[in-house]
């Protein structure tokens, strides 16, 4: 049995809405809130800074602004207030500062020029960027007229182009007079100019309808030059034009077009420079010409070509990086080749940057008296100048204020007054451009309100945490304190702990904490207090669990699942089958504490699991079911019963019937139920639907009806078997049309669109519907706002839209069901909402905490609820990593996105790569889609640990020495600092010896290590070091060479020709000698022993034959077979048994044998030896035992 168990707590962490940014106090987001404070203007939406026109429409300048009063607007031209009050053609939208300037009879240009808004209230005066109005210009191509263009085989040509100057400027494309796009390659190709280059001509070349189009974007007009001739002469025709001319026969010699060296058309000489901007595209060049047509490529020799952001285009004569950075500086050479030579061109680029910012400055709420700094930060090359400005006058020309403080990029405020609320301005430039941001100071005296809702009540489990909150707002910032029910003791310390932003955590809730908690909040200007309620419940368990069940088909399992639970919690019991929902079976009957199963098949094996749910939490427990199959029992045979008969319809009434029936045969298995079905003919004829069913003891059942059905019955009888046949269906019986009883169900409503809304339902079945001439009376109005219902007939459908609706604003719909006999009951009313747009506000006071070398704390204030425009969804942050902060890792990673679900106002950025800088910007983000980004802001990630160094490999292994190379780390997260190198000894058994320590400079790449063991295995470990310490090591192992002499001399003798040969014939010599042996020996006499054996006086001592007891002759043959009874092992002596007697034995002393192994001893231990007849075999005793 598997059992898991997991548990939820209840409590919700809502974080505080005020944050702190030294004494700045941030105003909360609720609309109540908003409506009764003071606010400065701030510029929400405003066109763009450089904004070029279309001279066919009405021009339309954007500024928009909000603040307390709602602020006034007013403009400026070329630095001059402009009146629109006297010119007819301008207005002003309502509530607005959005000019819109009516051109129709009037030319565009004449609102060319320089525009500013200003956005105005009693706090203070914000004002928009300068935006450049200009009119888009397309001109026509000067007239002009175009003579062939003659041109030898072979030579470089160009065809100029040189459109009109247009705003802004036009793309150049060459085409045909057929429209049709002249074919470009590495020969012929348009320069970035627009003019088409051939690196050398071909007769093909010529024609007389080479055009230049070039297309205005802006106006989408496209204008085209005269078209080009071109006549391509090759060496024939060369010369015969230039003999009729100068009475020549052969000015060119015969063949084809001489071959030249490559040059450059573009760009001329061997090097030049170009300046581009940050963040722009970099766009180089190389045109060629030359005979075999040159090749082109690309290098860069201060560093690497950024990964992805780089492309080689125009058949590699154009390199292009996009988004470009500081890295992107250096020189870069541009080299042509062909057969005959190759030439380089050198381009030594130089990036510059307009300025951008680093921290933009954030808006200040201060009570009187408080302290702020507000900080404008911004970067550029060159380095920007910074200008404040307050209420849109330069600060040195605004009234002092010794409250007030100006040092560089920071305002300091210090005691600020009731009263000197207004817009700061800071402008950061350079010669490539400018920066303008507004941010507020607020001074405001707010007694303390209390944000969280009154009364509010919070569940937690027994054991868990619980939080309560306090959001509360108030200038200067509230005090926090908290009291339970009468006490008059604050909660402080255990088991209490109370967080900054106000709320009290209990960390481990107990039954005693249950109660009223008071939350109150306090500053010099007042007191406000707020209820919350706290209900700490018990945990759900499972005390009774489902065990493992082994069951035989077709019989009835149970598993029980007994769970206590908190009685005031509402428990739901759900079982699973393999972590999936319960077949849709009636075999399954779930109860509130088991699960029975009949009639078991082997496909209702598996894993069952009981699931209790609270609102809180949950407990769960599982068990096996195993099916077998069932024991035979061949007396009895169980089969599924007959079907019913003889079906009869009695007291038929308009909404009801009695049905009766005869049972069919059992077969042995008692019925269970009978199930009766129907059929509508009217509305779905043929298909039969289960109406009901009764026990198997009845036969009759007394059927609920719905009206214009036309109804025929059947039943089925159930046994443990299965189910029978379908009984033949009784008589149709007819029920009356009446109105509907029910209403559409599943009624929603939502916008597809901004504009509109659409209400949709599930339509009602024919059953359902009660009679004919169904219908649906669509009705909606605004929430809050409409009394009255508007409405609409529909039918054959089920959804409606309301066009013209505002953006995403409630509405109330219902829909009810009319047919011919009347209408349906009062339809229940559900809420939806209008379409949604996209968000019109980018997030305010994004700022960034950098908390490690990996991992930074972004905030921001959360947008207004009217500026979502839709359901909430979140927040994306878009991060990219911008460069790395050192030189030897320039490249830049491409932008991540992380989301954050809810009104969040804070998110955590992971992963980041340290001593890097980093770009981000913030985005809220509804069912629509994204809202506009926040301006872009920087942070730099500190110093980390290295990486793992790129490789280490031993070189020069010698006697006693290693040389170690290594390369750095490909990710050195900050400036190296060094190395560490550790090595120890590895003997045969792999045991480690002592270590040793070696720390290396940043600035090597190898070392050689001496005094070392000869032949002595090492294991190395290696890794690299910053400020923040060590990265991971890389290993390594390697062995010093050996003492040469001695294993080098063997090695080398073992390997030789002639010593294979010599042991080659050895081993022959030995064989024949041998074979010799062997012969000798077999062709050797019979000894006389038997003489001796007759001359002996003492008969025990005879050896005697086995046949006739006496003793026989000894013939070399028989040497080495053993005597009767005993054992002769494999080296062929022979052992002594304890019933046998040896040879020695009988003789009485030592027995000798020859060095044939013959026996030539007296057995007479006192006798001496004497020659036997034939000599001894000089063949050695042990060569022979081999052989034989």
């Amino acid at each position: 049995m598997e059992r898991t168990r997991t548990r939820a707590g209840a409590a919700v962490f809502l974080m505080l809405i005020l944050g702190h940014l030294g004494n700045a106090l941030e105003v909360p987001l609720d609309p109540k809130v908003l409506e009764e404070l003071a606010q400065p203007p701030t510029i929400t939406q405003q066109s763009p800074k450089d904004y070029i026109i279309d001279p066919r429409e009405n021009i339309v300048i954007h500024c928009e602004a909000k603040g307390k009063p709602h602020p006034s607007f007013s403009w400026t031209r070329n630095g001059t207030h402009f009146d629109i009050d006297q010119d007819p053609k301008v207005t002003m939208r309502p509530r607005s500062g959005t000019l819109v300037v009516d051109i129709s009879g009037e030319k565009a240009e004449t609102y060319e020029g320089i525009y500013q808004c200003t956005a105005r209230n009693k706090h203070g005066a914000a004002v928009s960027n300068n935006i450049v109005i200009r009119q888009s210009r397309s001109p026509l191509w000067s007239k002009e007229r175009n003579e062939p263009i003659r041109v030898q085989e072979g030579e470089a040509l160009v065809l100029h182009c040189r459109p009109p100057a247009g705003l802004p400027p036009p793309i150049i494309f060459w085409m045909d007079v057929n429209f049709q796009r002249l074919p470009q390659s590495s020969r012929v190709s348009q320069a970035l100019n627009g003019d088409l280059y051939f690196s050398n001509v071909l007769t093909e070349d010529s024609r007389n309808d080479y055009i230049c189009y070039a297309r205005f974007p802006h106006t989408q007009t496209i204008q085209q030059k005269q078209p080009i001739t071109l006549l391509v002469l090759n060496l024939d025709a060369f010369n015969e034009t230039v003999a009729a001319l100068f009475n020549e026969t052969d000015f060119f010699s015969d063949g084809s077009a001489e071959e030249r060296k490559p040059t450059f058309l573009i760009p001329s000489g061997s090097s030049s420079s170009k300046m581009v901007l940050r963040g722009q595209v970099l766009e180089l060049e190389c045109v060629t010409e030359g005979l075999p047509t040159p090749e082109v490529s690309w290098s860069k020799l201060s560093g690497e070509f950024p990964d992805k952001r780089t492309s080689i285009v125009t058949f590699q004569k154009i390199l292009r990086i996009v988004n470009v950075s500081d890295a992107d500086a250096g020189e870069y050479r541009c080299t042509a080749h062909n057969r005959l030579a190759s030439i380089h061109h050198t381009i030594r680029v130089t990036v510059k940057a307009a300025p951008y910012w680093i921290t933009t400055p954030r808006n200040l709420v201060l009570a009187p008296r408080e302290k702020g700094q507000m900080i404008c930060r911004a970067s550029g090359t060159p380095k920007p100048t910074i200008n404040w400005a307050m209420n849109g006058i330069p600060i040195e020309n605004s009234p002092e204020d010794s409250n007030r403080k100006v040092e560089g990029d920071t305002i300091i405020f210090e005691e600020v007054q009731t009263g000197s609320s207004a817009v700061y301005q800071c402008n950061a430039s350079n010669e490539y451009g400018y920066l303008l941001s507004n941010a507020f100071v607020n001074v405001l005296s707010e007694t303390p309100r209390v944000l969280t809702p009154a009364n509010q009540v919070y569940q937690v489990i027994r054991n868990n945490h619980a939080l309560l909150d306090c959001s509360s707002f108030g200038s200067p910032i509230p005090k926090i304190t908290w009291f339970k029910d009468s006490q008059s003791s604050t909660l402080e310390g255990d088991p209490y702990l109370l967080h900054e932003n106000g709320t009290l955590e209990i960390y481990v809730a107990q039954a005693l904490n249950s109660g009223k908690y008071i939350c109150v909040a306090r500053n010099s200007l007042g007191i406000a207090e707020n209820h919350v309620y706290l209900e700490v419940k018990e945990p759900t368990r499972i005390l009774k669990q489902p065990k493992y069940k082994v069951a035989q088909r077709n019989r009835n399992v149970v598993f029980e699942c007994k769970v206590k639970h908190d009685p005031t919690l509402i428990p739901i019991m759900i079982w699973l089958k393999d972590n999936g929902e319960l077949p849709d079976d009636e075999r399954f009957l779930v109860d509130s504490d088991s699960l029975t199963i009949t009639d078991v098949t082997e496909n209702d094996a598996g894993t069952y699991t009981c699931i209790m749910n609270t609102t809180l939490d949950h407990d769960s427990a599982s068990a096996e079911l195993t099916v077998v199959e069932a024991a035979p029992t061949p007396a009895v045979i169980y089969e599924q019963p007959d079907p019913p008969t003889d079906l009869e319809l009695t007291d038929m009434k308009p909404r009801n019937v009695q049905l009766t029936w005869i049972p069919g045969e059992e077969h042995n298995s008692p019925i269970h139920k009978f199930v009766i079905q129907y059929t509508d003919s009217l509305h779905d004829h043929g298909h039969w639907h289960n109406l009901t069913h009764v026990p198997g003891s009845k036969t009759t059942a007394y059927l609920e009806l719905s009206p214009y059905v036309h109804y025929s019955f059947r039943v089925l009888a159930l046994n443990a078997v299965g189910l029978s046949d379908p009984s033949n269906p009784s008589h149709m019986y007819k029920t009356n049309p009446a109105a509907p009883d029910e209403n559409p169900s599943g009624v929603k409503g939502f916008g597809t669109e901004h504009d509109n809304l659409m209400i949709l339902w599930k339509p009602m079945s024919g059953l359902q519907a009660n009679g004919p001439g169904l219908q649906y009376k669509v009705m909606w109005r605004q929430k809050d706002v409409d009394k009255n219902w508007t409405s609409v007939t529909v039918a054959n459908v089920s959804k409606f839209m309301v066009s013209g609706t505002p953006t995403f604003t409630p509405y109330e719909v219902k829909v009810q069901a009319i047919n011919n006999n009347g209408i349906g009951p009062d339809p229940a009313v559900v809420t939806g909402h209008s379409g949604e747009d996209l968000p019109v506000q980018a997030p305010d006071s994004v700022q960034v905490l950098v908390l490690n070398s990996t991992l930074a704390e972004v905030h921001w204030e959360p947008v207004p609820p009217k500026t979502v425009r839709g359901h909430l969804k979140g927040y994306k942050v878009y991060y990219w990593l911008e460069r790395s902060l050192h030189k030897h890792n320039p490249h830049r990673v491409e932008q991540q996105l992380l989301t954050f679900s809810g009104n969040k106002s804070h998110g955590m950025l992971p992963g980041l790569q340290p001593y890097s800088l980093y770009l981000f910007n913030v985005r809220v983000y509804n069912g629509k889609g994204e809202g506009p980004a926040s301006s872009n802001l920087q942070f730099e990630t500190p110093e980390g640990v290295p990486g793992r160094p790129s490789f280490l490999r031993i070189t020069n292994s010698n006697l006693n020495n290693l040389t170690l190379e290594w390369g750095p780390p490909n990710d050195r997260n900050g400036h190296l600092t060094g190395y560490i190198l550790k090595y120890q000894q590895v003997n045969n058994s792999n045991e480690l010896g002592p270590m040793e320590e070696l720390a290396l400079p940043a600035n090597k790449t190898s070392v050689t290590l001496p005094n070392l063991k000869y032949s002595t295995r090492y294991k190395f470990y290696f890794n690299a070091k910053t400020g923040q310490g060590a990265g991971p090591v890389i290993t390594e192992e390697a062995v010093t060479i050996m003492d040469e002499a001695m294993p080098s001399r063997q090695a080398d003798i073992a390997t030789q020709g002639w010593f294979i040969g010599l042991m080659c014939a050895i081993a022959l010599l030995i064989l024949v000698l041998l074979i010799i042996c062997f012969i000798k020996r077999n062709k050797g006499g019979k000894y006389p022993v038997k003489e001796k054996e007759d001359a002996h006086t003492d008969p025990e001592f005879q050896p005697m034959k086995e046949d006739d007891c006496t003793f026989g002759e000894y013939s070399d043959t028989e040497d080495h077979k053993p005597l009767k009874g005993s054992r002769t092992p494999s080296n062929g002596t022979v052992h002594r048994d304890s019933s046998d007697d040896s040879l020695v034995d009988y003789g009485g002393g030592d027995g000798q044998f020859n060095e044939d192994g013959s026996f030539i001893g007296q057995y007479s231990g006192k006798s001496s030896i004497r020659e036997t007849a034939e000599a001894p075999s000089p063949v050695n005793t042990t060569a022979m035992n081999s052989f034989v």
